[in-house]
């Protein structure tokens, strides 16, 4: 329901009281309904108040161990940077074949993407090595653990064991204010509203702070000159935006490089890192930087100059 209030403004020059335009205030009813979005932004005509699937649709199955199905947005990104990292390390189980999940068509609500993940989001996977047993893992911290154990424990030191996977849930937990908050009210919201941006920037800026401070005392996020999980969480997330590489110009709306120095240095050496290079441009179909739709080979990236800062396709490619 909505009421329309009234807006009293004073002119701090002559005293005078002026009434303006009336404003829409919200009241919420005494039993929410769903009225399906249709306008408010791009994904709007997605989503809706109820789970499972909205259609039969089989899923496609590569020749790896690890079938990943996932889209090139931060989630995604944490996990194809791992696996580059992992085999990048020499792990042969972490081979893998990486499906593009459109979710402008809904594919993440076919019936067998329900089946692998009934929470519907991307990434999600499928392990087969053992065949008669293939294992779901869907949630990218937990799909980061999972590929960590699998590997040997591959970057979770065990004499820091708990202090990563401190970072790795704060990251879980703390991710949801970027990208549903911040970032949906900044960039994708079609009407700006000052109120969820004000409230988002400030839980985000409270959060670079967070990591700023952390940083200032060591080279990671959770070892002092360890790369861990954690850094794989969190990188592509508040260090792709320190970076400027997530959300339209954010990085000036939030003041980083007066702010948050440390994240920077901090973003700027991992960026450095060939297997996140790889890993940042699977799933891809967007942006001006390098766009790997799926990847099911090594030789996939043999068509881009990764010695830049921003992967790009080689000359005449």
């Amino acid at each position: 329901m909505l009421t329309m209030n009234s807006v009293v403004a004073t002119d701090a020059t002559h005293g005078a009281t002026t009434t303006e335009a009336p404003v829409e205030s919200y009241v919420p009813p005494t039993v929410w309904k769903w009225v399906p979005d249709e306008g408010s932004n791009k994904f709007g005509s997605m989503n809706r108040p109820t789970a499972g699937s909205r259609f039969d649709k089989e899923l496609p199955v590569g020749k790896h161990p690890i079938q990943l199905y996932s889209l090139g947005t931060p989630n995604g990104q944490k996990v194809t940077i791992m696996l580059e990292e992992l085999l990048e390390m020499g792990y042969s189980g972490a081979e893998y074949d990486a499906w593009y999940i459109d979710i402008m068509k809904l594919d993440h609500f076919g019936s067998e993407f329900v089946k692998m993940n009934p929470n519907s989001k991307i990434p999600s996977m499928m392990d087969q090595t053992d065949k008669d047993k293939p294992q779901r893992v869907f949630e990218s911290g937990a799909m980061l653990l999972y590929l960590s154990e699998k590997c040997d424990n591959a970057f979770l030191p065990v004499n820091h064991r708990q202090e990563v996977l401190n970072w790795l849930f704060w990251q879980m937990a703390s991710t949801p204010y970027v990208g549903g908050g911040f970032g949906h009210f900044y960039q994708y919201a079609k009407e700006k509203q000052q109120y969820p941006i004000d409230r988002f920037t400030m839980e985000l800026k409270r959060q670079l702070d967070v990591l700023n401070n952390i940083l200032k005392e060591r080279k990671y996020v959770a070892c002092d000159n360890e790369y861990t999980i954690a850094d794989i969480a969190i990188f592509p997330w508040y260090g792709q935006i320190c970076l400027g590489k997530l959300y339209t110009d954010a990085e000036v709306f939030l003041n980083v490089k007066e702010e948050y120095p440390h994240v920077i240095r901090w973003a700027e050496d991992i960026m450095k890192r060939s297997a996140v290079k790889r890993g940042l441009i699977v799933n891809k179909t967007w942006g001006e930087e390098g766009q790997l739709r799926e990847r099911h080979d090594a030789k996939d990236f043999d068509n881009f100059d990764f010695t830049k800062d921003a992967p790009t396709k080689k000359f005449g490619e």
